[in-house]
């Protein structure tokens, strides 16, 4: 983040360029991440901007955000919840923090949760990717991400002729990187995993 060179063109007045930093380093400014939730049904998505690091704990903050959000106003009556993720990264099938806060988040909200990992290598296919980060990408082409604000109302505007919608918001939370999970707080996850690739197809739910 930072008035760097952002890939991509942007109309202005001839004579009028918009003048950035030649090198695209961690400035003063530092980083953001980035963690979205896209409805396939609805064609709405929620995208969470944190300013600290891309944790599993972040990612599931993400997700109670979007049900508060948006999720509880288009589902009433749901009693369960799919989500389809990438094999890695900070919801990766591995990750151990991962799936004791979808256990907290399955408690709070009382619903069983489904997950459906896409198989390593194929991250492109969720439906997410093309389907909004890539049009995020295109509205926001040439623009350099001078500040939390210009990136939360860059990816809040970004629609489509299908429909889209979204909605951003910043996380302000700190989220720690090395938070270590025992195996016996990984022992007391209620899951259940599928006959299936088991380590990638399971569901956690709430604990009695």
């Amino acid at each position: 983040m930072g008035n760097y060179k952002n890939a991509g063109k942007e109309y202005r007045k001839k004579g009028n360029p918009r003048e950035v930093n030649v090198y695209d380093f961690k400035g003063k400014l530092g980083k953001v991440s980035i963690y979205g939730v896209y409805d396939v049904t609805h064609n709405k998505g929620w995208v969470s901007v944190g300013l600290s690091y891309d944790t599993a704990k972040f990612a599931v903050n993400s997700i109670r955000k979007w049900w508060y959000e948006m999720g509880i106003k288009l589902y009433p009556t749901a009693r369960k919840i799919l989500l389809t993720a990438d094999c890695g990264g900070s919801n990766g099938y591995k990750v151990r923090l991962w799936k004791t806060e979808l256990q907290k988040l399955a408690n709070e909200l009382g619903k069983v949760i489904h997950v459906s990992h896409y198989p390593p290598g194929t991250s492109k296919w969720n439906k997410i990717e093309h389907r909004m980060f890539s049009f995020i990408s295109q509205n926001w082409r040439g623009q350099p991400l001078i500040d939390y604000i210009t990136i939360v109302s860059l990816i809040s505007h970004t629609t489509t002729d299908e429909g889209l919608e979204i909605k951003a918001e910043l996380d302000e939370a700190v989220y720690e990187k090395g938070t270590k999970v025992s195996d016996k707080e990984l022992g007391q996850v209620n899951i259940y995993k599928y006959k299936f690739h088991g380590n990638w197809n399971y569901k956690i739910s709430p604990q009695k």
